[in-house]
């Protein structure tokens, strides 16, 4: 009997060959598991974070400081997904470690197979992960994140604008927001 590994037909949504560790913006929607509405809720077009979403918040916010490389551009919690515009500001390698023969490189032992990913695999990896450590302090048993992420190269100053109106504007749009579970 043949053993698939069952990642073996996993469809790719990135751009392929693209450094994703590269100095850039980065538009990025994170979606709730079965994009249930866990975060919070839109009152009066404006987005109320429920105990949950504060977390989510915390975690989102404090990003900046475990990456040094990144800032923050804009952030908006929606009840069941996340918009954001991540800035890498350096760019960041992971050189591989040398050791006596120097043809041949070979990973630490400390080293994790994440450290490989780009760096906004891993910021995305770290958020979604410490966000749903602490959620399931309150709750074990709420699935909180989807398994992927939606994310996007901004290339310009006009897509970046235009993304960036899309994210303020979009609790004021949630009527009509195709996340929006009320839609019929």
């Amino acid at each position: 009997m043949m053993n698939i590994n069952r990642f073996q037909y996993r469809k790719t949504i990135r751009l392929k060959g693209y450094d994703y560790s590269q100095s850039g913006f980065y538009y990025v929607t994170i979606c709730t598991q079965n994009r249930e509405c866990l975060l919070g809720e839109i009152i009066n077009k404006k987005m109320v974070l429920n105990e949950i979403g504060k977390i989510v918040d915390d975690i989102l916010n404090s990003l900046p400081n475990r990456y040094e490389q990144i800032k923050l551009d804009i952030c908006q919690i929606m009840p069941n997904h996340v918009h954001t515009i991540i800035q890498i500001v350096g760019a960041h390698h992971d050189a591989p470690i040398m050791h006596h023969d120097t043809s041949v490189y070979k990973r630490a032992i400390h080293e994790s197979p994440l450290q490989k990913r780009s760096l906004l695999s891993r910021i995305i990896g770290y958020f979604k992960m410490n966000s749903a450590k602490l959620i399931h302090q309150i709750n074990p048993n709420i699935p909180i994140w989807q398994r992927n992420y939606y994310e996007h190269i901004i290339r310009n100053e006009n897509e970046l604008n235009a993304i960036h109106q899309y994210i303020v504007d979009n609790p004021k749009n949630w009527a009509k927001d195709e996340n929006n579970p009320n839609l019929i």
